[in-house]
């Protein structure tokens, strides 16, 4: 496949906002039957009738969260979507709704934004929610990407961070830390490649990684798979900053501890390879790296024989009476008080 080396560029300010606006969402399909009126007036119009409604934003800032060195526009407009659904899953709640607002710098020509729009349509469509709406202005800064997130859910349904108990067991889905080591191995590549631009990385040895960094997935079926169980979260959040940050969460909030057991973490053998050619503790990274998007929660005791043996989730812990702390227990059957190193948004 030859590279075109003169793609086409269209200056964005041809269009104006208005223009840019229609150009952009011109292929969003309405599908929910909540939406009564999307893209198009001064507010989306959304009739959950019965049901109650759960809304969830974030923000994304080039050169803070994401590098477009390594960071393709379409992964990225997926994974904006899938970030902010992902929040809407962690409450238990079925998304269907998401806004889209950017600030663009004039350094993007049109085609750069209908690669992002292409991604969040694709995203749209794979987690069937309708884009409403949103803003675009300029930006003296780079890319910055808000998205906020509408999701319904009826009033008995919902999860909330607070409701865990004393010997209720905590569960995670799927595995763990690869994000990071994703992020570990194209950040690596970009040093290999600003020295010598000639460099062509060879990453089929971390394909699993890169594509939990660069096209993560909400855990959309969770829910679902819970309900065939019969099984209600006592507490549930989804794993962003790192998985001790997140137990943290959820012990401040129920007023609980936590035994986690460094045994029990689910964690991909291409992840453990990785951990050992960097010479980083595969451990550390597995509760400290963020971006994987998994649900930990929390069920009661009675629960275990509905989910145990289920290749979906892993128990990893218990939680235990406040006063006893939140605490790894090692292989080696030793306690260390856990402590939040993932993410932080405010001080990174």
């Amino acid at each position: 496949m030859i590279e075109d080396k003169n793609p086409q560029r269209t200056s964005i300010a041809q269009l104006g906002e208005f223009g840019l606006i229609d150009h952009l969402t011109k292929n969003f399909e309405i599908t929910q039957p909540s939406t009564l009126k999307g893209i198009g007036d001064d507010a989306a119009v959304l009739d959950f009738g019965t049901k109650k409604v759960v809304v969830s934003t974030d923000l994304l800032i080039e050169g803070v969260h994401f590098d477009l060195a390594y960071v393709p526009l379409k992964h990225l407009g997926y994974k904006s979507v899938v970030v902010n659904v992902s929040d809407i899953c962690a409450m238990n709640a079925r998304p269907t709704q998401i806004t889209v607002s950017i600030a663009v710098s004039n350094r993007f020509p049109l085609e750069a934004l209908e690669e992002l729009y292409e991604g969040i349509n694709h995203a749209a469509q794979e987690y069937k929610v309708d884009v409403i709406g949103g803003d675009t202005t300029s930006s003296q800064k780079g890319l910055i990407i808000s998205i906020t997130a509408l999701g319904e859910a009826d009033e008995n349904e919902i999860v909330y961070r607070n409701g865990a108990k004393q010997t209720d067991l905590l569960v995670v889905t799927g595995d763990i830390g690869a994000a990071y080591m994703g992020l570990q191995v194209l950040e690596r590549e970009k040093q290999v490649f600003q020295v010598n631009p000639n460099s062509q990385p060879d990453l089929d040895a971390y394909t699993y990684l890169i594509e939990r960094q660069l096209k993560p997935e909400a855990r959309k079926d969770v829910r679902t798979l819970l309900h065939a169980l019969e099984i209600k979260p006592t507490a549930m959040i989804d794993i962003s900053d790192g998985l001790s940050s997140e137990i943290m969460h959820l012990c401040k909030q129920s007023g609980v501890g936590c035994n986690l057991y460094e045994d029990k973490l689910p964690i991909d053998p291409q992840f453990i390879s990785t951990c050992e050619e960097f010479n980083i503790d595969s451990t550390t990274v597995a509760i400290n790296g963020g971006e994987d998007y998994e649900l930990l929660f929390t069920i009661a005791m009675d629960d275990f024989d509905k989910i145990k043996g289920n290749p979906n989730f892993s128990i990893i812990g218990h939680m235990t009476q406040e006063s006893e702390g939140i605490h790894l227990v090692t292989r080696a059957n030793t306690r260390i008080p856990l402590k939040a190193r993932g993410w932080d948004a405010i001080s990174e």
